[in-house]
This record gives structure tokens, C-alpha cells and sequence, in this order.
């Protein structure tokens, strides 16, 4: 079984930029370790004849009627907005040309 040492949990801190205490990361590596178990554990479950899109729960969508509704006027939808041209909204350019 895998497991989370002390350091790999110092460098996943730093990677997410958590500021874990001295007292914090052993407790970390623990928690994660327990982590790792259930997993190495449900690893070994046989899920031979288990079809692959089992679910254990059975439950029929509930779908309203698909009525069209009226929708806001461009007029509207653009009022607030800072600026605009041929009925869309102007965003500042953030990809380049």
C-alpha cells in the first residue's frame, strides 16, 4: 500500500500554498495515510458482474413540461451594460489578437 510521507505532504502544502504548522503536517500525513487505506481497501472489492453503469440508486428523473417562455428584449438585457454594439456586449479583449 501507498503511503503520504511527512516531506510529500510539506511539498503538497507549499504547491498549494497551505502554511501548515510543525504540529499540523504529521497529523496531515495521518489523515491522509487513513485516506489511502480505504482506498487501497475498496481496491480489493470484486465488482466482477457488476455492470458498469450500476448505480445503488434507482431514480427516474423528474422533468417538467417544456413550455417556452417570452424572453427578456435585447433592451433590456443590454441597459446596464457598460457598453455595447449591434446588440452584444463589448468585453475588454483578454486572449490577444
Amino acid at each position: 500500500m501507498a503511503s503520504i510521507t511527512q516531506q510529500e505532504v510539506e511539498h503538497v502544502a507549499q504547491l498549494a500554498r497551505l502554511d501548515l504548522t510543525e504540529a499540523e503536517k504529521p497529523m496531515f500525513a495521518e489523515q491522509l495515510n487513513h485516506i489511502l487505506s480505504y482506498v487501497d481497501q475498496l481496491q480489493r472489492v470484486s465488482t466482477e458482474g457488476v455492470p458498469l453503469t450500476a448505480s445503488v440508486v434507482q431514480e427516474d428523473p423528474v422533468l417538467r413540461e417544456d413550455n417556452p417562455l417570452e424572453c427578456l428584449p435585447m433592451e433590456k438585457a443590454l441597459a446596464n451594460a457598460p457598453e455595447a454594439h449591434n446588440g452584444f456586449f463589448v468585453v475588454p479583449n483578454i486572449l490577444g489578437k
